[in-house]
């Protein structure tokens, strides 16, 4: 934190709103300019608050104590800290330097000295500082803006970034948005020759032109140079795109690049010469910290548009729930979205929705998948071979065989789409998040329904099972990776339903054997629900409200299911698809008819090739 000079001019904020222009040049000559460096801390929770600060350039995220990740953020023209210091209190929160950036610092001394000489400027700040107070007690903090504005581009591993992906990337930033490029050949012109890259004048200078363009697009050096060390230091987003197939180490640009940016702040690009089967992704992954991979075909702009969407917080999700049979309803409703040119830029589910979207990221076609559902279900009964009840009432051998014909030997990470599955983990009796590692494994763990499968134990020993315990419906953990709309498919359990059955009329052991293993006895059992039905309607029963949620642009798909159909119906998967289809395609063309959200009016992006 650098002084750096005094302010003459007061900036145009609301707590000075109220001041004479006599005033506000008494507050102007005392305010100081200091320069933060990406990573530098202003001010830190529970401190005194000895000091006002305004922000002139720049972002600086606010962190509190037991909130996780940053709660807002502060831009150029607002104050920092203004309430505690008024107030005479400590920081209630820490607040960190984003990027480089310029804040004007009022202390304490010369405030009171400032106060003492005009008066009159307290009475204009207690007013102000009320309407504060109050909107403080009464309004959330907003949430803060998931747009990168500011993207340096770093090149990862051995190899230098294609000059054909930059071009790309620039021409499809330039599509989007008014975009500039600045490298180090025309850092001097653009940035009107600053004496120094390390000084305010070049933070000042970044920071003024995002005021006339949408993006900046900071071209690194080949090596770590001054233009590199400040391209990084001042970027929202820092993208490391690597060549597959070259040198995966990280690089002297990473390793700068970790020291100063935070790893939700960082993602690898990695660049394929062509489209086709992926493997070796955990390589590149394996001595990295980031908040996300994407693999670009170079030359494939789509690949590109779905990039920026990342970028830019607008990239569309698949939200898919779990349900045993019920789950083949989503082959039916992405059939039809897939031909309204609703598409894709993620994945992810909970049980057998899991496997769904594994194979639509596959780029499986829906009715080749529907078949494999008849295959492996009806065909070969995954769910219906009972074994003795010492692990599992079925034999999960068999339902492992079936599951491993379609994604045995395929990893998270190589698929062109980003992909996840949640389990829940009864060892740490929390939510387990699948986004590396083996296909099949995560799509198993999280099918793992208790008691009907054994659970899946993992390399440290931790216990595995069906992720609808604690997550049907994952919206919460695709919100966690991305920021955009989503489309989330759910089925309406009947929360009522009553069954005609006296209790006292429950066989003993002896007698359920009896009436078991006589054919002709068998219609004196009860009509009452058996082990399996019961089980599965108590997982049900205990799913988390994912509706609150849901953000306001998301979709809310609820698609009918056959009446009378069990949870392992998959003899009915046709009957449950060609429903969903139809009353996916009614549903959607009313959303558009109605034009909300206006993103689902499709167009093709984000379709998997």
């Amino acid at each position: 934190m650098t002084p750096h000079e005094r302010k003459t001019d007061l900036p145009a904020i609301e707590i000075f709103s109220g001041l004479s222009a006599a005033e506000k040049a008494a507050v102007a000559a005392r305010l100081e300019t200091l320069a933060l460096r990406r990573g530098e801390v202003l001010v830190r929770q529970g401190d005194a608050a000895d000091a006002l600060y305004v922000v002139v350039s720049g972002r600086f995220a606010v962190m509190r104590e037991g909130w996780r990740g940053p709660i807002s953020e502060i831009g150029p023209g607002q104050p920092i800290g203004e309430i505690a210091f008024l107030t005479g209190g400590k920081r209630t929160a820490t607040v960190t330097a984003m990027r480089d950036g310029l804040v004007l610092r009022l202390t304490r001394e010369e405030f009171d000295e400032l106060t003492e000489a005009h008066p009159m400027i307290w009475s204009a700040l207690t007013v102000t500082l009320a309407h504060r107070l109050t909107e403080a007690a009464s309004v959330l903090p907003p949430r803060p803006d998931a747009r990168a504005r500011t993207v340096c581009l770093i090149r990862a591993g051995g190899a230098p970034v294609p000059e054909s992906f930059t071009r790309l990337l620039t021409g499809v930033l330039g599509a989007e948005a008014r975009t500039l490029v600045v490298n180090s050949s025309n850092a001097a012109d653009v940035l009107s020759g600053i004496a120094s890259l390390d000084g305010a004048d070049a933070t000042r200078a970044l920071n003024a032109l995002e005021s006339r363009y949408s993006h900046l697009l900071l071209i690194a050096d080949q090596e770590v140079t001054p233009w590199t060390e400040k391209a990084i230091r001042h970027a929202d987003l820092v993208l490391a795109a690597g060549r597959f197939g070259a040198d995966p180490a990280p690089n002297a640009l990473e390793t700068l690049a970790a020291q100063f940016v935070a790893p939700d702040a960082r993602r690898l690009v990695l660049l394929h010469d062509r489209r086709g089967r992926i493997q070796g992704t955990s390589r590149w992954l394996r001595d990295r910290d980031i908040a996300m991979h994407h693999h670009v075909a170079l030359g494939d702009r789509g690949d590109v548009e779905r990039l920026l969407r990342f970028i830019n917080g607008t990239a569309v999700g698949l939200v898919a729930c779990g349900g045993g049979a019920f789950c083949a309803a989503h082959i039916g409703v992405y059939k039809a979205l897939a031909e309204m040119d609703v598409g894709f830029d993620i994945m992810g589910g909970t049980s057998a929705g899991s496997a769904m979207v594994a194979a639509f990221a596959l780029g499986t076609d829906p009715d080749e998948i529907e078949e494999s559902v008849h295959d492996m279900f009806v065909a070969h009964k995954a769910m219906r071979r009972y074994t003795w009840p010492r692990y599992s009432l079925l034999d999960h051998t068999n339902f492992d065989r079936q599951l491993k014909r379609y994604f045995d030997g395929i990893d998270i990470e190589d698929l062109w789409l980003p992909y996840f599955a949640v389990s829940t983990n009864l060892s740490r009796f929390r939510l387990n998040r699948h986004r590396i590692g083996p296909l099949w494994t995560a799509i198993r763990a999280s099918s793992s329904i208790p008691v009907l499968l054994p659970p899946v134990y993992t390399h440290d020993g931790e216990m595995l099972v069906d992720g609808c315990l604690l997550d049907n419906v994952p919206v919460r953990t695709m919100q966690d990776i991305k920021t955009g709309p989503n489309v989330v498919v759910s089925f309406a359990i009947p929360e009522l339903e009553r069954f005609d059955v006296a209790y006292e009329t429950l066989p003993s052991r002896a007698e359920l054997v009896r009436l078991a293993l006589n054919p002709m006895k068998r219609e004196a059992l009860p009509a009452a629900p058996g082990l399996i039905p019961v089980l599965l309607r108590s997982l049900m029963a205990s799913r988390r409200d994912f509706q609150r949620d849901m953000a306001s642009d998301d979709v809310l798909l609820v698609p009918p299911v056959p009446k009378n159909m069990g949870f392992l119906d998959w003899q009915r998967h046709r009957e449950l698809c060609e429903g969903a289809y139809r009353w996916t395609l009614e549903e959607v063309s009313r959303l558009r008819a109605l034009g909300r959200p206006p993103w689902i009016k499709g167009g093709g992006e984000g379709r998997p090739q």
